[in-house]
This record gives C-alpha cells, sequence and structure tokens, in this order.
C-alpha cells in the first residue's frame, strides 16, 4: 500500500514571500482570515484595501472569460503574499482569489502596510522583487499561450507546481505535494481538461508522469522540460 505523501506544502518560492525578518513584526497584530475549499478570498474588481499571507492551506489566483472560461494566474501555498498590487496602487483587485482547500490567513490593511513601511524601507525592496518575480511569470504565461503546444503548456504547468511544491522523492523523482485536479492544470494551462487528460495518460505510458496517493509525481524533470521547450 503506497503511503500518502505530507499533505502541509513547502515555502513557495522567494517570489512569493517577505523575508521572516519582515514578515514577524509586520504581520504581528493581523487578523486572521479562515476560508473554506473553494470559498472566494475576493474578486476581481473589489478595492484593494489591504494584503494577505498565508499560513496555511492553497489558494488560486484567476480570471473569468466573458464565456465563463477559467484561467488559473498563479497558485499559492504557505507563505506566499496575496494582494499587494490593489494595496500598493490602490486600484481594484486584478484577478479573483479563492481557496483550493481549506486555507488560514493573516490580513494586514493598507493603514498598517504603510505604517511599517515608513519605519521598514526595506519592505518596499522585497515588494518589488516580489512585483517583479510575477511579471515574469505572466510573461511566461503569455509565451505558452501563444507559442507552445498543449503538451507543452501542460508540462509548463507541471514543471511550475513542482518548483514550487516539489519534494525530491530519489532517483530524479519530484513529488509535487499538493493535491492538484485535471481541471485546475487545464485552467492553469488554458486549454481543455480533456487535452490535459490524453497527455497525462500518454505520460504516463513513457513514465514522464505518475500518480502516489492523488498526488502527480514528476519522473523524468528534464524530459518534461524538453516537452516544455525549456
Amino acid at each position: 500500500m503506497t503511503k500518502s505523501p505530507m499533505t502541509k506544502p513547502p515555502p513557495t518560492d522567494v517570489l512569493s514571500a517577505l523575508p521572516t525578518e519582515l514578515t514577524a513584526p509586520l504581520f504581528a497584530k493581523a487578523r486572521v482570515v479562515s476560508l473554506a475549499a473553494n470559498e472566494t478570498l475576493f474578486l476581481a474588481g473589489d478595492s484593494g484595501d489591504g494584503c494577505y499571507r498565508v499560513e496555511d492551506g492553497l489558494l488560486k489566483a484567476s480570471i473569468l472569460s466573458p464565456s465563463g472560461g477559467e484561467r488559473i494566474l498563479a497558485i499559492f501555498g504557505a507563505g506566499a503574499v496575496i494582494g499587494e498590487l490593489s494595496m500598493l496602487d490602490g486600484a481594484p483587485r486584478s484577478a479573483t482569489v479563492s481557496a483550493l482547500r481549506i486555507a488560514k490567513l493573516q490580513f494586514i490593511s493598507r493603514m498598517t502596510f504603510d505604517s511599517f513601511g515608513a519605519t521598514n524601507p526595506d519592505v518596499y525592496k522585497h515588494m518589488v522583487t516580489l512585483l517583479a518575480g510575477r511579471l515574469r511569470d505572466t510573461n511566461g504565461a503569455l509565451i505558452a499561450t501563444s507559442f507552445l503546444s498543449v503538451k507543452g503548456r501542460v508540462a509548463r504547468a507541471l514543471l511550475n507546481l513542482a518548483e514550487a511544491f516539489g519534494h525530491d522523492v530519489g532517483q530524479g523523482r519530484t513529488l509535487v505535494r499538493q493535491k492538484v485536479t485535471q481541471s485546475d492544470l487545464a485552467a492553469m494551462a488554458g486549454i481543455a481538461r480533456e487535452n490535459v487528460s490524453r497527455v497525462l495518460q500518454e505520460w504516463t505510458r513513457r513514465k514522464l508522469v505518475s500518480r502516489l496517493a492523488g498526488y502527480y509525481c514528476v519522473e523524468d524533470r528534464r524530459a518534461l522540460a524538453k516537452e516544455a521547450d525549456v
């Protein structure tokens, strides 16, 4: 019987988080927000009155097409900061954020952030780095949509998940320690779920990808990168 992997995610990449020496005092008096699975944190167009830090759980930022199709722009795990763009420029939220599973967050207002920044200006440097990373991710997604094949888009989505939530389980294998559905992968890649299913079936036969207790495992990261033309 396969042993279920750890369900608590590792911290997301450094572009999604702030250093501990800043987050501890910044969120020291934060308001705790709890979300059930599939519950919405905020909608695109809502006023941006503050930002959140993920303590636990998994969330997604997405946009909807006029026809109702969803495109996932980013997935956030523990340590990630969400909603910083609207907090900095005062504009409405640019995307909808909702929980993929039960989540716990900390919320601080824009006023609290501005007060903290006045005595800790380094926080702005880290915010700029965070925003630059998000911009690079957006550029990458645009390139993928414009130039990559269906297989390339799915490979890119899996590789991004492996980078953010991957755990080395030996022999070049990377376990994605978050349960992500085919529909989630389709929304990340911007293609139909049926296409994702066909691609994953082929990669399973070729031993590029497997499933371990409901978790995706990248069996051959180098071969998957070739599929994504990266």
